[in-house]
């Protein structure tokens, strides 16, 4: 069993909070999820999260044009500069203050920050060199009274514009510019959101946030007299150098407001200069197209219920991309065709329980908002999402056999989905109505027991018939963990009375001896082969009983391992909090040799089963915008009236209208009380994939996978000094095939193995399979797995597969339970081939069908009238292709 399980991929979060944007070829977005930073391929259709980590939630990104370097910037102003294309951190910097919008120049050679109430241009650092200090600050600009809320670069990256709260925008230059002030443009009655310059620079647009629009352009006579409406007057002097913006007096040529109600405000906006399109979205989940510079409506949609906290264009102006921060949701619409490209929500309340399918190529996930969505492990898309309960979902499990997916849920009910179709075809229900708080699916898929927290009784169904078979009573307390064994025959339940139960289903003989723990148990685990079963308890332990002989076997204990982190308003260290010492989930690896356990902590740690230590521990975030991060007390956040960062510390600087919602039934002004409070860092629950190359954890960052990276990793098997690759290529150019391929297992390198396994002919497959030793069987098949998942050499991955399962496959059913993940791995390369290979015969069903149903009405046709040599020659033609 491996432990060098990397962080792969963040799913059930999509959007939390700042800006999106799209890379200069238009085919992906980024997206910032919490402090990590995900980026969604609309074109292949799958989505990646980089592995770095802010340390906090990320405020505001910005991409480079030439897509090497990325900026994030977290809400305290601290920075990191990222190689964009391999996703790895050049360098820490520190901005000193929170930073509201950042912009490359559309050149890539500076980099333009707010800084408070100033503007701060810095060079860009080489991504190449290794720099001790690569941020190199060009010029800082003042001018405004307020906070500058956004940036926007002129096309030839000389100049840029600013906006404001102070209700101006200003225009200033790259570089000094002889006689040139910076140009102030006053006149709106509220803050300034964004301005834009035209395609040819010669128009300006401001958009503030109560909607009004301003045109402003420049005036034609420089003798002209001065009106409110003009920007500073200040002479400028006419030089050859810059003739155009430098000598501009602009004036304000057309205003427009939009006609929504009084309450509805501007929140973000963005202009595509090619065609002259302007895009708002509003606090209503409205956003509005409009030509300028007439200012003529094309477009008007309503895409959520809440603000658009973000929006964003493609170069080409085809794709527009929102962002709804309180519903953590990610659209990307194409205006012109009405149609979305990407449309992906999170859960938005906490996610509660996960589970993988046999197969391991999807997780099902429940959340407080009674919703359970569908994810493909693969693409990280969230395909289907059922809304049929009405409280939040306690636990999700596969059915081993078939596409079928039960939930439990605090509503009172068990449902049953159908994947194929798409729809709830079972309701479960109790005799009396109590909410449900555990579930357990037999491993033929035939009957379904889910354990209740009110009376404390275990109900069990049969899924045929939807009928209740069997109701267990004996607890008395809550049942929170259920479980089949893997043989079908035994359940095994967990409660709070301190007890474990092992309830004989098919027995006649009802007379359950529990066994007694220490503390209240909150989870409970059997191993793949079923003779044992883990338990976890509210005192920090893990206890393993023998489940033959009903005795226990080993202990855990687990307190030390898991506690960490400690809230705003702890008055004490991690060390000496009590409350996460304990794991409320378990789960084994799927050779059984470890377990991995995960609680109400950032931590998640893996156990040795056979020795009882621990192998190794994994820190899920390290996000301080969360409770629970912080290991030690800062007396320098403490003061008289609480921990700082708990505080509103604007006052009444803060933004009024953010707070007032006067949608509420019978509110005059809207709830002017601004609620404060941090989501806690913890695990609520931890599953291995099938497969045993992933483990995926529900917590409050979103659901984390992690997985293996045999690319990366150097683990070679049985060296000597005589192996090195070198001298397997010789031996491969020999044409020595199975030589070459022990050597290469040998070294354990992918790429060698790779290069190996496809030189030798498919006509010695079977050979080679007899010759191959036992020892690197298990080998053999996870690298064709793998290699069956990444390559387009279908017949001869089946064809290795079938001679390497006929040629040991006695050897392989003797020891099934140790190589249970290699064959799980392999049935999910195998289902998607079938799956390719159904889609593909479909399709091509489909084009002979209309092939030959156009030759019959061809030949329809002819019939009635003469055939001239062309209509011959199409007939032998069509018919030929059917």
């Amino acid at each position: 069993m491996k432990a060098n399980y990397q962080f792969s991929n963040l799913c059930g979060t999509v959007y939390r909070q700042g800006n999106i944007v799209f890379t200069p070829d238009g085919n992906c977005i980024l997206s910032p999820v919490g402090n990590r930073v995900s980026v969604f391929d609309l074109v292949k259709n799958t989505s990646r999260t980089f592995s770095f980590e802010n340390r906090k939630n990320i405020s505001v990104i910005a991409l480079s044009p030439d897509s090497n370097l990325l900026i994030s910037v977290d809400e305290d102003g601290r920075a990191l500069l990222i190689n964009f294309r391999r996703g790895t951190v050049l360098h820490h910097f520190n901005f000193k203050k929170p930073v509201d919008d950042i912009k490359f120049s559309p050149d890539g050679r500076y980099i333009a920050v707010t800084h408070d109430s100033h503007t701060q241009v810095w060079k860009t650092p080489n991504h190449l060199l290794r720099e001790f200090a690569p941020f190199e600050l060009h010029r800082e600009y003042t001018g405004h009274h307020d906070k500058v809320l956004s940036i926007e670069w002129s096309g030839d990256s000389k100049y840029f514009i600013t906006t404001s709260r102070d209700m101006t925008a200003r225009l200033y230059t790259i570089d000094p510019v002889e006689g040139f002030r910076p140009r102030t443009f006053a006149g709106h009655r509220d803050p300034v959101i964004r301005a834009f310059f035209s395609a040819d620079h010669k128009t300006i647009y401001t958009v503030s946030d109560h909607g009004a629009i301003f045109t402003w352009q420049g005036k034609s006579d420089n003798n002209a007299d001065e009106d409110d409406d003009m920007s500073d007057a200040g002479t400028s002097s006419s030089t050859l150098a810059e003739p155009i913006m430098a000598d501009i007096r602009w004036g304000i040529a057309a205003k427009h407001f939009h006609n929504l109600d009084h309450h509805t405000r501007v929140v973000t906006a963005t202009f595509h200069a090619a065609s002259n399109l302007l895009i708002l979205g509003f606090s209503n989940g409205v956003f509005g197209l409009w030509e300028m510079p007439d200012f003529t409506n094309v477009h008007m949609l309503s895409i959520s219920q809440e603000r658009i906290s973000s929006l964003a264009i493609n170069a080409s102006g085809e794709w527009l991309a929102f962002g709804a921060s309180k519903l953590g949701q990610l659209l990307v619409w194409e205006w012109q065709s009405e149609s979305y490209v990407l449309k992906q929500q999170g859960h938005y309340f906490d996610m509660n329980t996960l589970t993988y399918s046999s197969d391991g190529q999807y997780i099902a996930t429940g959340g407080d908002d009674g919703k359970v969505k569908v994810w493909n492990a693969k693409s990280g898309f969230c395909f289907v999402t059922f809304s049929e309960h009405t409280s939040a979902v306690s636990v999700v499990e596969f059915a081993k056999q078939g596409q079928v997916l039960f939930t439990a849920s605090l509503d009172g009910t068990v449902r049953a989905f159908d994947l194929i179709r798409y729809r709830n075809f079972r309701t479960f229900t109790s005799p009396t109505p109590v909410q449900f708080s555990s579930l357990a699916v037999d491993p033929s898929g035939e009957v379904v027991a889910a354990g209740s927290q009110d009376n404390f009784e275990i109900y069990m169904w049969s899924v045929q018939t939807g009928k209740l078979i069997d109701v267990f009573t004996g607890h008395q307390g809550p049942v929170c963990s259920l479980a089949f064994s893997p043989t079908g025959n035994q359940l095994a339940s967990g409660s709070w009375d301190k007890s474990v139960r092992l309830w004989d289903l098919y027995g006649r003989s009802r007379a359950v001896e529990p066994f007694q723990m220490s503390a209240d148990v909150l989870a409970v685990a059997y191993r793949p082969d079923g003779k044992e079963l883990a338990a976890s308890t509210l005192d920090g332990q893990i206890t393993f009983f023998n489940v033959a002989d009903g005795k226990q076997t080993g202990l855990i204990e687990g307190r030390r391992d898991i506690s960490g982190g400690r809230r705003a308003d702890d008055r004490m260290t991690a060390s000496n909090n009590s409350g996460s010492k304990y794991f409320n989930s378990l789960t084994y690896t799927a050779d059984g040799a470890n377990i991995l356990a995960g609680g109400n902590s950032k931590y998640v740690v893996l156990y040795d089963v056979a020795d009882r230590v621990m192998v190794t521990k994994y820190q899920i975030s390290q996000n301080l915008s969360l409770e629970g991060t912080e290991e030690f007390l800062d007396s320098r956040k403490i003061t008289e009236a609480g921990n700082v960062d708990l505080i509103d510390r604007q006052g009444d600087a803060s933004d009024l209208d953010d707070r007032q919602d006067p949608r509420l039934p019978g509110a005059q002004r809207g709830d002017l009380g601004k609620r404060r409070y941090r989501q806690e860092a913890r695990t609520k629950c931890i599953r291995f994939s099938p497969t045993g190359r992933s483990w995926a954890a529900a917590s409050t960052e979103g659901l984390l996978i992690y997985s293996t990276d045999d690319g990366i990793t150097f683990d070679p098997f049985d060296l000597d000094i005589e192996l090195t690759p070198q001298s397997l290529l010789e031996v491969l150019a020999q044409r020595e095939f199975l030589k070459a391929l022990v050597m290469a297992f040998r070294l354990n390198e992918k790429p060698l193995i790779q290069r190996v396994y496809e030189s030798i002919p498919p006509s010695d497959a079977r050979l080679l399979a007899r010759q191959l030793p036992v020892v690197y069987v298990p080998a053999m098949l996870r690298f064709v797995a793998d290699h069956i998942e990444h390559s387009p050499h279908m017949e001869f991955d089946l064809v290795w597969v079938n001679a390497v399962l006929a040629a040991h496959g006695r050897t392989l059913r003797d020891h099934s339970n140790e190589y249970a993940s290699v064959f799980r791995a392999m049935h999910k390369g195998i289902s998607d081939f079938e799956r390719m290979i159904g889609k593909l015969c479909d399709d091509n069903m489909f084009t002979l069908q209309y092939i030959i149903d156009q030759s019959h009405t061809k030949n329809a046709g002819l019939a009635s009238g003469p055939i001239g040599v062309t209509d011959i020659e199409m007939i032998d033609e069509v018919s030929s292709v059917a």
